[in-house]
């Protein structure tokens, strides 16, 4: 799978520094619970052995998602955008008829929060927006239903 993982800077240090967590402590505490759970005999029905299997699989999964992440990413901050058109990165203030303006900052899908505004290139209204310049109206298909924006302002 080659796809590239749109990312901040900030959204990239947090995704290292929680692989080199998951691949330091977490691993080793995990491996002592293990140990101890090993230790205490049976283990068809140790619970703390089962539990700590469960977990160590959740573990390694993640992992192996963070390290998939960061082999392929590129950087929103480093995007060679075209001055006034929305793109990866791009801070756009549009407003529906009717309705007061909102402002979105557009970013890969790991990185999306609606409740901070952050929404996905990838999303219904990430997608229809793309390419567009100020003035421009555009039609978002989601899940509640058809919606028509004006774009106000891009930075």
């Amino acid at each position: 799978m080659s796809d590239v993982h749109y990312l901040t800077s900030e959204g990239l240090a947090k995704l290292k520094a929680e692989l080199e967590y998951l691949q330091g402590p977490a691993r080793e505490e995990l491996a002592k619970r293990l140990r101890f759970a090993i230790q205490q005999g049976d283990l068809s029905e140790n619970a703390d052995y089962i539990a700590a299997k469960e977990e160590q699989g959740f573990l390694e999964g993640r992992i192996q998602e963070l390290t998939r992440i960061l082999s392929n990413y590129a950087l929103i901050d480093e995007i060679d955008r075209k001055d006034g058109v929305v793109n990866i990165g791009s801070t756009v203030t549009i407003q529906e008829e009717g309705f007061p303006p909102e402002t979105f900052y557009l970013v890969g899908p790991r990185e999306a929060n609606p409740l901070e505004n952050r929404i996905s290139h990838e999303s219904p209204i990430g997608k229809a927006m793309l390419g567009k310049r100020v003035g421009d109206t555009f039609e978002a298909e989601t899940p509640n239903g058809r919606f028509v924006f004006t774009i106000l302002k891009i930075e």
